[in-house]
């Protein structure tokens, strides 16, 4: 069962949004007004999704938005009249999963739950991916630092100093990362 955490900052009335949602199966946390400190409330109630409606959202609703997935990542949908596209993009930004315009329907809320979830894992895998070739690529200019350190300490060429570097990693079963890391922080030390 998904929790959703359900806020609303509008004069609206959520209980047919409530009575859907929960109709529909999902456990339902609600927090209204914009002066809840929604990073503190997704701490604190681990949801699944976060659902937010607004009549038009503000800068108050993007922060909010930006420090929830600066520090625990969520699906975010957001319920808005707002239709100016140049508010759509900053939401998108911010880190909404999906930005809907014009009303809650019951019926469409399985379908776009489902899409604010699929889009907010492959989000996340993407920003994976770049973690992972941004430490490779980090790892790769460590490794060619050392390289050249060693080809100037050995007087010797690259592959002949990639050579020395993959034998001390397998001799003492460590990555070459890890020696190419103890070469730069020997060179540092003997200045």
């Amino acid at each position: 069962m998904l929790r959703i955490l359900l806020i609303d900052d509008t004069e609206k009335k959520l209980g047919r949004l409530r009575n859907a949602l929960s109709g529909a199966g999902f456990e339902v946390m609600e927090a209204s007004g914009l002066t809840i400190d929604l990073p503190g409330e997704v701490e604190r109630l681990h949801p699944d999704v976060i659902l937010i409606d607004t009549d038009s959202p503000g800068r108050d609703v993007m922060e909010q938005v930006i420090l929830v997935n600066r520090d625990r990542p969520s699906p975010i949908v957001l319920f808005t009249d707002e239709h100016d596209p140049h508010v759509m993009r900053q939401a998108i930004r911010a880190g909404v999963s999906a930005y809907i315009v014009e009303g809650i329907h019951a019926e469409r809320l399985q379908p776009i739950l489902d899409v604010a979830i699929a889009r907010f894992e492959t989000d996340q895998a993407l920003r994976a991916q770049l973690s992972a070739r941004d430490q490779q690529l980090a790892e790769r200019k460590r490794i060619e630092l050392a390289k050249g350190l060693l080809m100037k300490l050995k007087a010797c060429d690259e592959a002949a100093a990639y050579t020395l570097m993959r034998r001390q990693a397998m001799s003492r079963q460590q990555k070459l990362i890890q020696v190419a890391e103890q070469i730069i922080a020997m060179n540092e030390m003997l200045g």
